[in-house]
């Protein structure tokens, strides 16, 4: 692997080790140190642990997962194999105990998503989970005023259940956003349902119908742009993944006469945890940034910039 992509794979393994799913992770970092099973079998060996090589690959293809308290040690041995940080495979396990997760407890920054919290407690069905992401794309466009004023998407989601037939998108706007003032504009095969900002706090929530009730196991593709009037100098976007995501796409683009001085991605574990910078991103001949990433089971992913 060149040095290049050596750099590549280490920027999308550290996006990982917050998103996750465990198995990515896990043959990511396998790829990375470039070694074989076999090989792992005998560093585990070698500190008292006996794995099968069946197992290790169960293990990272997600056909199984470690559950036992043995498969547990085995696996805090591996992150120090890898080299990766003490916790960051076992937090992953959904099952693993919560004691020994990092990042989980409350941070100075979970009273800002406190107010999204209560919209959707207000909301009926708003806590259901009746749909799993393919595909979630934004683009954002600051404008000459650094201001993030148009935030466009396209979503695809695969219905798990028969009879869904809108999504609730969430939004938090800058400390100066008035939640009233912000405008959804349906732009393909979806149109506005129901629009809830917060009375007091830069958030809100709103539904998008699609106009048809999809059967379980059914596509549908829909497009929205929410403009925000109100919005003052932004430095970042970010986004929470609120479901388990197959691919999801973030590209900011800046006016020409307000380029950034630095951009870069981060990650978090989730809304409470702490920033994680993953890479700096280097702003193209279009005046663009962008990320991608794969099989996102959690967690929030965005883009940061700096002003000169």
């Amino acid at each position: 692997m060149t040095r290049s992509g050596r750099e590549g794979s280490g920027r999308r393994l550290s996006a990982e080790l917050y998103t996750g799913p465990f198995h990515v992770v896990l043959r990511a970092a396998i790829r990375q140190r470039g070694l074989t099973l076999e090989r792992l079998r005998v560093h585990l060996a070698r500190r008292g642990i006996t794995v099968g090589l069946s197992s290790l690959s169960n293990w990272q293809t997600g056909h199984t997962r470690p559950d036992t308290p043995g498969s547990l040690r085995a696996i805090r041995a591996l992150e120090e194999i890898l080299g990766l940080p003490p916790g960051s495979l076992v937090r992953l396990l959904p099952d693993a105990d919560p004691g020994t997760r990092p990042g989980q407890e409350r941070r100075g920054g979970v009273a800002d998503i406190a107010p999204v919290a209560e919209l959707l407690d207000a909301v009926p069905g708003a806590q259901d989970r009746d749909v799993e992401l393919v595909s979630v794309q934004h683009k954002i466009a600051v404008d000459a005023q650094r201001r993030t004023t148009s935030m466009w998407s396209r979503t695809v989601v695969r219905a798990l259940r028969d009879g869904v037939d809108r999504y609730l998108v969430r939004y938090y706007g800058n400390p100066g956003c008035v939640p009233s003032l912000v405008r959804p504009r349906p732009l393909g095969n979806c149109s506005l349902a129901r629009f809830v900002p917060h009375p007091s706090a830069p958030a809100l929530v709103y539904e998008l119908a699609f106009g048809h009730e999809l059967r379980a196991g059914e596509t549908w593709v829909f497009e929205c742009e929410l403009v925000d009037p109100t919005a003052g100098v932004s430095r970042e976007f970010a986004y929470g993944f609120r479901y388990p995501a197959e691919q999801y796409v973030l590209e900011v683009a800046f006016d020409p006469h307000a380029r950034p001085s630095a951009c870069y991605s981060f990650a978090q574990r989730d809304l409470s945890d702490e920033r994680h910078p993953t890479g700096t991103l280097t702003l193209s001949t279009h005046n663009t940034v962008h990320l991608i990433a794969s099989v996102v089971s959690s967690g929030v992913l965005g883009i940061r910039w700096e002003w000169p």
